[in-house]
C-alpha cells in the first residue's frame, strides 16, 4: 500500500507567458496527479501536485527537463502529506 504525498515546486526562469502552466497541467494529468500549477508575483511558477511519490518525482523530472516550455533555471521543492485533497489539476 502507497500513501499519497504532496509536492511543493518553486520554478524559477523563463516560466510566465510560454504556456508552461499549461504544459504543467497536461503533465500531471497524464501521469494521474491532483493539484495546480500558478504564477506568482515574482516571475516563479509555485506547481503543488497530490500522488504517489513515484509519480510526484516523475513530474519533478519532467519539469528540470529539456522539453520545457521557456527556459527553467532551476525547481526548488519541498515534500509534506496531502492536504484535503484535489479534485483534478487546475491552472490558477
Amino acid at each position: 500500500m502507497h500513501e499519497d504525498v504532496r509536492v511543493t515546486a518553486w520554478v524559477r526562469g523563463t516560466v510566465q507567458r510560454v504556456g508552461f502552466r499549461w504544459w504543467t497541467r497536461a503533465r500531471a494529468l497524464e501521469i494521474g496527479l491532483t493539484g495546480y500549477a500558478s504564477n506568482l508575483d515574482d516571475g516563479r511558477v509555485q506547481v503543488v501536485a497530490e500522488g504517489s511519490h513515484a509519480d510526484c518525482e516523475l513530474l519533478l523530472a519532467l519539469l528540470r527537463g529539456p522539453g520545457t516550455p521557456g527556459r527553467v533555471s532551476g525547481v526548488t521543492e519541498i515534500w509534506s502529506a496531502t492536504g484535503d485533497g484535489y479534485d483534478s489539476f487546475a491552472i490558477r
